[in-house]
C-alpha cells in the first residue's frame, strides 16, 4: 500500500515533465508534492513548488527539444523514503539523461526531493 502511494505520487511528478502544455505543470506538481518540498537537484538545494516548476520547465525548454522524462524502474521503498531511476530523451535521438531520484513521503506527498543525475564513475 506504501509503495502504491508512493508510486503514484512519483509518476504525478514525472508526469509534470511530459505535460502536453506548460500551464498543466503546476496542477500536477500540486498533486505530487507538498508546498514546502525541498529539492536537492544538480544546481543545488531549492524549496517550495515553484523552485521545482522552475526546474521542470526548464528541462521542458531543453535546446535539444521537448524530451521525455520516463521512471525506468520499480519503486523501491524502505520505510518513509523512497527511490527510483529514470530517463530523459530528446527528440530525433538527440542528448540522453539518466539517474536516480531518492524522494521523502509526508501524507502521500513528496516533500523531499534528491536528484542524482548521471551514472556514479568507478572509484579503481
Amino acid at each position: 500500500m506504501q509503495e502504491e502511494t508512493a508510486r503514484s505520487a512519483i509518476d504525478t511528478f514525472i508526469s509534470a515533465f511530459n505535460a502536453s502544455e506548460d500551464g498543466y505543470v503546476t496542477g500536477l506538481l500540486a498533486q505530487a508534492l507538498t508546498s514546502d518540498v525541498v529539492f536537492w537537484g544538480p544546481l543545488g538545494r531549492s524549496e517550495g513548488i515553484e523552485a521545482v516548476e522552475q526546474f521542470v520547465l526548464d528541462i521542458r525548454r531543453h535546446p535539444a527539444g521537448a524530451g521525455t522524462m520516463v521512471r525506468c524502474s520499480e519503486v523501491d521503498m524502505p520505510g518513509e523514503w523512497a527511490r527510483y531511476q529514470w530517463v530523459f530523451t530528446t527528440p530525433d535521438g538527440g542528448p540522453r539523461l539518466a539517474g536516480t531520484d531518492v524522494v521523502h513521503l509526508r501524507r502521500s506527498l513528496i516533500d523531499q526531493i534528491i536528484v542524482f543525475a548521471g551514472e556514479i564513475k568507478s572509484g579503481a
